[in-house]
């Protein structure tokens, strides 16, 4: 398959110092920890696939996200039990769960993700800003069956390789992408999830125009996500008329006082389809 034409540039902004400070953490994982990621068998997992979780039914999915703060809302509910949370979005009718583990700017852990693993039987999506196969490891040993990769964080070549190291290991990566660049770049890999975010994570604004633009674009035999922006039903019914399987929401299901009923609100909305369905 030939290569994107697209010029691909290290990112800057928010995103630029995230990803930096993910790749210090990395490099002070020590060896002997390295090899005993690599080396650990994952347990048996009995729960749905992700991108067959978000296919089922009729209906665009909800993807519910355990998010305790972000660089753009601040602090969301900080005391916020990621096991607590998981079942109550499994009982909204959560079709995945995404679990944020970035500590600085999130307030995220893998522990978090070990807890939702335990938690519930819904698929679980890592999501972080992820750089290094020993990341895909880490995510294997916390029990995610699935893991975001920024298009834009990663060097296009990186990108390539850590798709393909993560369907190796049985996980499945969602590729996120903003630009008609970056989703050439995702379509050139296996990877069966893309998501289009409406937040520029460089300079945290939201346009709704991206994901009007792109989520058309996604082939029907990859599940096409729309991130970011979704507050309510109308903004589901949105994301479907572009032909969205899924939505991936955060801080409004965090943020609920009662995160069950909030998702439900979200849920039975028919899925319209794209180009090929």
């Amino acid at each position: 398959m030939q290569a994107s034409p697209f010029a691909w540039t290290a990112p800057g902004g928010v995103l630029g110092r995230i990803v930096a400070e993910s790749r210090e953490r990395v490099r002070a994982i020590p060896a002997a920890r390295r090899s005993e990621l690599e080396r650990a068998t994952p347990s048996a997992d009995t729960r749905p696939g992700f991108a067959a979780a978000l296919r089922a039914g009729a209906t665009v999915q909800v993807v519910a996200e355990v998010k305790r703060r972000s660089p753009s809302k601040g602090e969301i509910k900080a005391a916020l039990s990621a096991g607590a949370q998981a079942r109550a979005y499994a009982a909204g009718g959560a079709a995945a769960i995404s679990i944020l583990t970035e500590p600085n700017h999130f307030g995220g852990s893998l522990e978090d993700l070990s807890e939702a693993r335990s938690s519930v039987a819904v698929p679980l999506l890592r999501k972080d800003f992820v750089v290094d196969r020993t990341q895909l490891f880490e995510t294997r040993a916390a029990g995610g069956n699935a893991v975001l990769l920024i298009a834009r964080a990663l060097e296009p070549s990186a990108l390539a390789q850590l798709a393909a190291e993560a369907l190796a290991l049985g996980i499945e990566p969602l590729i996120e992408v903003r630009s008609e660049g970056e989703l050439a770049r995702a379509l050139e890999t296996a990877a069966p999830a893309i998501g289009v975010n409406q937040r520029d994570l460089e300079t945290l604004e939201v346009d709704a125009a991206v994901m009007i633009r792109l989520l058309p674009l996604i082939p029907s035999d990859r599940v096409a996500i729309a991130e970011s922006g979704v507050r309510a039903r109308a903004d589901v019914e949105r994301a479907a008329a572009c032909g969205a399987d899924a939505v991936l929401v955060g801080s409004m299901l965090s943020g609920a006082a009662d995160p069950a009923a909030r998702l439900r609100e979200l849920t039975g909305v028919a899925r319209e389809g794209r180009r090929g369905r």
